[in-house]
C-alpha cells in the first residue's frame, strides 16, 4: 500500500517511513537559525535494516543524508564526534543490520555514554512473530527467547526501548528524544527494530509528523545551595576553578572567563574542557591532573576551596583523589545530580552559565587574595616555558610532544584537533597551547582506541556544516592506526578532507611505559617485545593510506613535518603525513600527579616490589572516597 493521507486527520505509513519523516521534523535553534536537530545518518545495510528502513530513507536521501560506513563501531565514533562539534544541540542516527553489524554498535555507545553524548542507535531485531525462528545471526538462549543481542545495548545507553507494536514510536521517539536533549541525562538512545515489524503499516495520526522547534532546558541553581556555595567562596583565601566539558556544552565559555577575571580565581582545565579558555588567558593556569601541567597540580595542590564546574572529575583529573590538599572544600557546580554530589563536595545542581552568572551577581566585587592569583599565575609562566623547550625541535629523538607543536605554530586558530587514547591524549592535553575555544576534542572519558580517524570523519562532517575552510586535524598513533583506519576512505569517498598525522613508536608505547615504570620487563607492548611474533617488519603506512584514497607521505624530521603540513593546508584531499617517533624518549616527563592502577602486592620480581611500595606511597594524599 502506498502512503495515504486520510480524511480522519491520519497518515497509513510503515514503521521505518514514520520513524524518519518524524526525525526530519525534529529542530532546534542555534544562534537564532532554525536547523534539524538530526543532521542525517551513518548506515551499514544488511538484512536487518535495508528492506523497510532502507525503503525509508532512499526518498530523502538527498536532505536527510546517509553517510556510508566502514565499520559500525567507527560510524558511533563519528556520530558521537558530530555531537560533540555541535555542543549535543544536534546529533547523528546509525543504523545497523540484526547480529554483529548491531554488536559492533556496542563500543562507541559507550564511548557516547561515558562522554554524555547525543546518539540514536535504530538497529534491526528479530521477528516478532517468531515464525521463522531461529533467524540468520539470532542468538538463541533456550530459556528466554525475548534476550538477543540488543539487550546488551541496557548497560551502555541512557534510552532502550524494543518497539514490539507499530503505535509503540509515538511515546518512544519523542521519549528518546528528551533524553538526547537533556543537558543531566544525555547520552545515546537505542532503538530494536524488529525486522518484520519495521515493515508494518499504521494510521498514525498527522500531528505527530507537524514541524516542531525543540530547545534544550536551563536548569536554574537552588537557592540554598548557591548561598552554601557563595559563603565557601568569600571565605576562600586560595580558591581555584576547575571547568570541565559541561562549560562548552553550557555554552558558558565567556561566562567562566568574566567570573574568572572578575573575582581573580585561577582556572585549570581538565582533559574534556581543554579549550575552555586561551592559552594566553591570564587566568588559564593550564590542565590538571595525570596528564596536566606542574602549573595546574601546584595550584591544585594549594587550593582552600576548588570549584569544579562542568566536570565528572575522572580519576585523571583529580589524579585518582591525590590532587588536593586535605583539607579542601569542593564545590561542585553541574546540571547532572550524580556528578554533583561526588565525594562529599558542596552541590550546586544547575546549568554551568546560569550557576557562573548567579554566583558572580551574589560575589559582587569580592575578589581572591592578589598574591593567590600571582603564585598560580607565577607556576604558569614556569610551565610555558617548559612546553616551549619540550614541543621544541633539537638534537634528539622525534616525539609527539614535537609534532604537537610543529602543528600548533602552524594551524589556523579554528581548526580542530582530534585525539584519543594511548599517549598522544596526555601529550595534547599537557602540550598544546589553545588557539581558539572549543577547537579540542581528546577523547579520554572512554579513551577509546580507533576514535581518532573516525572521529575526525564525524568532527568533520559537522565542521562541514558551519566552517568549511577550516581543518579537522588528527593526531594518532601506529597502534591507533592499525585498529582502525577505515575512515580514511570514508573521509576520500565523501570529500570530507581530514589531515591525519601518524606517529609512529612501534606497537603500543605508552602502556610499555607504565609496564616498565611498574618494574615490569617490555612483554608485548612494542612489536619488538611480542614473543610470538617472529618476522617484525614496518608498515608502510603511507602506501596504505594512499591506497585508501589519501595523499600521504612519510617525513623523518619535525622540519620536513612542518613543510608537509603547509602543504596539506592547501589541499583539498586527506592528507595522511607519517612519522617515527621514539617509543622511550621525549615523552613529557613533567605535569603528572599520581594515578592508581593495581600493582602487584607479591612478586618474584623485585623491581616490581619496590615498585608496588613507590606506587603506594603516593596514596597518603588520597581523599577518602566520602
Amino acid at each position: 500500500m502506498t502512503r495515504t493521507e486520510i480524511s480522519n486527520g491520519t497518515i497509513r505509513l510503515t514503521v521505518a517511513q514514520a520513524i524518519v519523516k518524524w526525525l526530519m521534523a525534529q529542530h532546534i535553534l542555534i544562534d537564532g537559525v532554525e536547523t534539524r536537530i538530526c543532521g542525517g545518518g551513518f548506515g551499514i545495510f544488511g538484512h536487518g535494516n535495508v528492506p523497510c528502513l532502507g525503503e525509508a530513507l532512499y526518498p530523502v536521501r538527498h536532505e536527510f543524508p546517509l553517510y556510508r560506513g566502514q565499520n559500525e563501531q567507527s560510524m558511533g565514533f563519528a556520530a558521537a564526534a558530530y555531537a560533540k562539534y555541535h555542543l549535543r544541540q544536534r546529533f547523528m542516527f546509525c543504523t545497523a543490520s540484526a547480529g554483529p553489524g548491531t554488536a559492533n554498535l556496542l563500543t562507541a555507545a559507550a564511548l557516547a555514554h561515558a562522554n554524555r553524548l547525543p546518539m540514536l542507535m535504530l538497529c534491526g531485531d528479530t521477528f516478532l512473530t517468531r515464525l521463522p525462528d531461529p533467524v540468520l545471526q539470532q542468538l538463541e538462549h533456550f530459556g528466554n527467547p525475548t534476550l538477543g543481542v540488543n539487550d546488551a545495548f541496557k548497560a551502555v545507553t541512557r534510552y532502550w526501548d524494543r518497539i514490539t507494536h507499530p503505535a509503540q514510536i509515538l511515546q518512544s521517539l519523542p521519549a528518546a528524544l528528551a533524553t538526547m536533549l537533556d543537558p543531566a541525562d544525555c547520552g545515546p538512545a537505542f532503538l530494536g527494530l524488529p525486522q518484520d515489524l519495521q515493515g508494518w503499516a499504521y494510521d498514525y495520526p498527522t500531528a505527530f509528523f507537524a514541524h516542531r522547534t525543540h530547545h534544550i532546558r536551563r536548569q536554574s541553581p537552588d537557592e540554598t545551595e548557591l548561598a552554601n556555595a557563595i559563603a565557601a567562596l568569600r571565605a576562600a583565601q586560595r580558591p581555584l576553578i576547575i571547568a570541565g566539558g559541561g562549560v562548552q556544552y553550557s555554552r558558558a565559555t565567556a561566562e567562566l572567563a568574566a567570573f574568572a577575571h572578575a573575582h581573580s580565581i585561577p582556572v585549570v582545565e581538565t582533559i574534556a574542557g581543554r579549550a575552555n579558555l586561551l592559552s594566553d588567558d591570564p587566568m588559564n593556569i593550564g590542565p590538571i591532573g595525570v596528564t596536566g601541567s606542574n602549573s595546574a597540580n601546584a595550584t591544585a595542590a594549594r587550593a582552600d576551596v576548588v570549584l569544579a564546574v562542568g566536570t565528572r572529575l575522572q580519576d585523571f583529573t583529580t589524579g585518582s583523589w591525590t590532587a588536593f590538599a586535605p583539607g579542601a572544600k569542593l564545590i561542585t557546580l553541574n546540571v547532572g545530580r550524580h556528578d554533583a554530589a561526588k565525594h562529599a563536595a558542596q552541590p550546586v545542581v544547575g546549568d554551568a552559565k546560569l550557576g557562573l552568572l548567579a554566583l558572580g551577581a551574589a560575589l559582587g566585587p569580592h575578589k581572591a587574595p592578589a598574591d593567590w592569583l600571582a603564585f598560580a599565575q607565577s607556576q604558569r609562566r614556569d610551565w610555558d616555558t617548559y612546553v616551549a623547550t619540550n614541543t621544541a625541535p633539537g638534537n634528539r629523538p622525534n616525539s609527539y610532544a614535537q609534532a604537537i607543536g610543529v602543528v600548533n605554530a602552524l594551524c589556523h586558530p579554528q581548526d580542530r584537533i582530534v585525539a584519543a587514547a594511548g599517549g598522544l591524549p596526555a601529550e595534547v592535553t599537557a602540550n598544546w597551547r589553545t588557539l581558539g575555544l572549543g577547537t579540542v576534542d581528546v577523547e579520554f572519558g572512554f579513551s577509546c582506541m580507533g576514535y581518532e580517524i573516525a572521529g575526525g570523519w564525524g568532527a568533520r562532517i559537522a565542521q562541514c556544516e558551519k566552517h568549511p575552510d577550516r581543518d579537522t586535524i588528527v593526531f594518532t598513533g601506529d597502534g591507533s592506526y592499525l585498529l582502525m583506519n577505515s575512515d580514511i576512505y570514508s573521509a576520500a569517498l565523501t570529500g570530507k578532507k581530514l589531515i591525519i598525522l601518524v606517529l609512529d613508536n612501534g606497537g603500543f608505547a605508552v602502556i610499555n611505559k607504565l609496564q616498565n615504570n611498574t618494574g615490569q620487563p617490555s612483554f608485548n607492548n612494542l612489536i619488538k617485545d611480542c614473543p610470538t611474533v617472529t618476522a617484525p617488519f614496518a608498515v608502510d603506512f603511507e602506501a596504505h593510506a594512499r591506497a585508501m584514497g589519501a595523499e600521504a607521505v612519510t617525513v623523518a624530521t619535525p622540519a620536513e613535518l612542518a613543510e608537509a603540513f603547509m602543504r596539506s593546508k592547501t589541499s583539498p584531499k586527506t592528507q595522511v603525513i607519517v612519522m617515527q617517533v621514539d617509543p622511550y624518549e621525549g615523552w613529557t616527563a613533567e605535569g603528572h600527579t599520581w594515578w592508581e592502577v593495581g600493582t602487584p602486592q607479591i612478586s618474584t620480581n623485585p623491581q616490581v616490589t619496590k615498585a608496588h611500595e613507590d606506587w603506594e606511597a603516593g596514596r597518603a594524599n588520597q581523599r577518602p572516597g566520602l
